[in-house]
């Protein structure tokens, strides 16, 4: 069983940046593929970035550009930097573990882009 712990959510103005972290157990986090989801009011959860084990990266069409995936295995630790927010990134963020054949979420983190 894996273990995600997000943190780092909040309220920031548009035009403002938020870092969100997500913490893992376990002693294989390295081999994990990890993402970044979003869930806003009446929407479905969908992905926001991902990293697999060897570093590569992919991102919705929506925060190409602003929103940055890293991880730092020696921490166990998954990062989402996001900059230039917008009040559409608006949701709920989770943190996703995935190794096959599973599949782990953190409880998630709101993240409120308000003036």
């Amino acid at each position: 069983q894996v273990q995600l712990v997000e943190s780092g959510g909040g309220l920031v103005q548009p035009g403002g940046s938020l870092r969100l972290s997500c913490a893992a157990s376990g002693s294989i986090f390295r081999l994990y593929v990890m993402g970044w989801y979003r869930q806003a009011p009446g929407k479905q959860r969908e992905l926001v970035a991902v990293i697999t084990s060897g570093g590569g990266t992919s991102y919705a069409d929506s925060v190409k550009g602003r929103f940055t995936i890293s991880r730092d295995n020696g921490k166990n630790t998954v990062y989402l930097q996001m900059n230039s927010l917008k009040p559409e990134d608006t949701a709920v963020y989770y943190c996703n573990a995935q190794i096959a054949p599973n599949n782990y979420w953190g409880q998630g983190t709101q993240v409120t882009v308000s003036s």
